[in-house]
């Protein structure tokens, strides 16, 4: 008797994950809870793709190698077995059909690059909150390419990671820059109640996701991407911390803080009012500057002389082919350091007290550090920080590139600032005739007079 010919089988898919399936705009994002069914849902959408279009190239990527041989390259052996080839040198499926579905992950924010210049029509991102901005769009420019093929990517995504903030603001949020279309993007929401097989499996994980803290219940059972877990300044809030620019008032204290590298230059002008609070209200972010390239920028971008120019200590460090340090080079540029404390844990717990929610005069909410939106690079990355797995009490500094812009502002932060004084009221110049005046009334009369003219005194 002749062996059956190998059958593969699409199951059968969820309401969510049927639209999932359906659903034609550019960008595709499935999530929210977890246990929604999400990595099923995009090994099948591959295979589908696959069947549908010879010679169609694919790739699916996790952030880590581990996840993405446990969570895909593991099942789809078992499920394309006499169907598709796997080559473990080059971690793609071949089909008979000539398409491919190759695997990759980006571990390090550079890994993406190997990436460039390549040409796929669908990617597949799952758990895409693992991935930065900065991966996420160098993704997308190798979504090209000349066949009829669809050009599509399909995102999964739970709330929390590094990248909770671009997928939030492009799915969730809908608020779209530049040349980004509402129309090419859609969001399915997923829940664990979607999952029916997981339920009837496993029925203590709804239970597991019912009993979390209320952070946790509500991000991995509710979905819910205002709150997540993982998020070291879970203070920060676009609304509270986030005002509208104004003129700084000339008394104000001028600082600037900086973190300087050549992989980055992140440098604020932050203003202290009477009350001890602080403005940001001015930023300078930019790479691939040599010292002096830096001072110059900084002087630039510093028509006010500030106060004090906060910098990390290892920026007094000498360097061996030269002598001198980034400080020194600073100072021959007319910009001299004020060295400000590297203690990680007690930096980020001082910025932290300068984020946390306080009352105002009137009642209401306020902070007292605010940023104008024009620091569009602080805006982005302080939501975005996590914990550090290894050191629950400090930043993750992983991927690096999110890091520049809060060290610079940690270092203002751990430093002892002091509040701006109010300059001296000027006194009212009185003509002789409203002295006359003052002279002839009486005590409620000569407080009338101060308190219309100005006090003389």
């Amino acid at each position: 008797m002749p062996n059956k010919a190998p059958v593969w089988s699409l199951g059968k898919p969820s309401s969510r994950q049927k639209e999932f399936f359906l659903a034609g705009s550019r960008f595709v994002a499935y999530g929210g809870a977890r246990g929604g069914g999400k990595s099923w849902a995009v090994r099948k959408k591959a295979v589908l793709l696959a069947a549908r279009y010879p010679g169609i190239r694919l790739l699916l990527l996790r952030r880590s190698y581990p996840e993405l041989r446990e969570n895909h390259i593991l099942p789809l052996l078992s499920e394309l077995w006499g169907i598709a080839l796997y080559k473990e040198s080059e971690k793609a499926f071949t089909f008979g059909n000539g398409s491919r579905l190759r695997f990759g992950y980006c571990d390090a924010e550079s890994d993406v690059l190997q990436y460039q210049g390549q040409e796929y029509d669908v990617i597949f991102i799952d758990e895409a909150t693992q991935f930065t901005q900065y991966q996420f769009s160098t993704l997308t420019a190798c979504l090209r390419g000349v066949s009829s093929f669809p050009r599509r990517m399909y995102l999964t995504c739970n709330p929390g990671g590094v990248g909770h903030d671009w997928v939030k603001r492009l799915f969730i949020d809908r608020q779209y820059r530049g040349a980004e279309r509402e129309q090419d993007y859609t969001f399915i929401p997923a829940r664990v109640y979607d999952n029916k097989a997981l339920l009837q499996a496993d029925a203590g994980y709804l239970s597991m996701l019912e009993s979390l803290p209320e952070e946790l219940r509500r991000a991995w059972l509710e979905g819910d991407w205002n709150a997540f877990s993982g998020q070291y300044f879970s203070e920060f809030s676009r609304e509270l911390h986030v005002t509208k620019p104004f003129d700084i008032p000339s008394h104000w204290k001028i600082y600037v803080t900086l973190d300087y590298g050549l992989d980055m230059l992140a440098c604020y002008w932050i203003a202290v009012d009477e009350k001890g609070c602080g403005f940001v209200f001015r930023e300078l972010y930019q790479k691939d500057l040599i010292v002096s390239q830096a001072a110059e920028a900084i002087l630039a971008n510093s028509p006010e002389p500030p106060d004090l120019i906060l910098a990390p200590p290892d920026l007094w460090n000498r360097r061996q082919e030269s002598g001198r340090s980034v400080a020194d080079i600073f100072a021959e540029h007319g910009l001299f350091l004020t060295k400000t404390s590297n203690d990680r844990l007690a930096g980020w717990m001082a910025l932290k007290e300068w984020l946390r929610p306080v009352r105002d005069e009137l009642g209401g909410r306020t902070a007292r550090l605010k940023i104008f939106p024009q620091c569009v690079n602080l805006i982005r990355t302080l939501p975005a920080l996590q914990y550090d797995e290894a050191r629950p009490n400090d930043v993750a500094d992983r991927p690096h590139e999110l890091t520049h812009a809060p060290d610079a502002l940690r270092g203002f932060c751990v430093y002892w600032t002091t509040p701006a004084k109010a300059p001296p009221q000027k006194r009212a110049s009185w003509p002789p005739d409203l002295w006359e005046d003052y002279g002839n009334a009486d005590e409620r009369g000569r407080a009338y007079l101060i308190a219309k003219y100005g006090s003389p005194f």
